[in-house]
């Protein structure tokens, strides 16, 4: 399990635990937490679950592969460094204190 704190654009918090094998999008699907649409369910087929990821974790991350590069293009107000697609963030220990906020929409 890995403690994963998720902001929603106006600055609530929700920190929750979130079981190893599953994507960070999972976790926010599955505890109802806002922000994040999921629209492909997950296929890196959309960029509806795109957050930023807190500066302190952006060199933790494994790297973008390209499809999760090409779905950012479509994203609310990409970051180069911090926008990350939340389905292709797998949860293990290594995550474990994962710090993202959401953007202000998905679309």
């Amino acid at each position: 399990m890995a403690k994963i704190t998720y902001i929603e654009h106006g600055g609530k918090e929700h920190v929750v635990e979130v079981a190893d094998g599953l994507s960070v999008m999972e976790g926010a699907r599955d505890n109802g937490i806002p922000g994040i649409e999921a629209d492909c369910g997950g296929a890196c087929a959309c960029s509806t679950c795109h957050v930023y990821v807190d500066p302190a974790w952006v060199g933790k991350l494994p790297a973008k592969d390209p499809m999760e590069e090409d779905m950012l293009d479509f994203a609310y107000q990409p970051d180069p460094e911090r926008s990350r697609l939340t389905c292709q963030l797998k949860v293990s220990d290594a995550l474990d204190g994962l710090v993202v906020q959401m953007p202000e929409k998905q679309i």
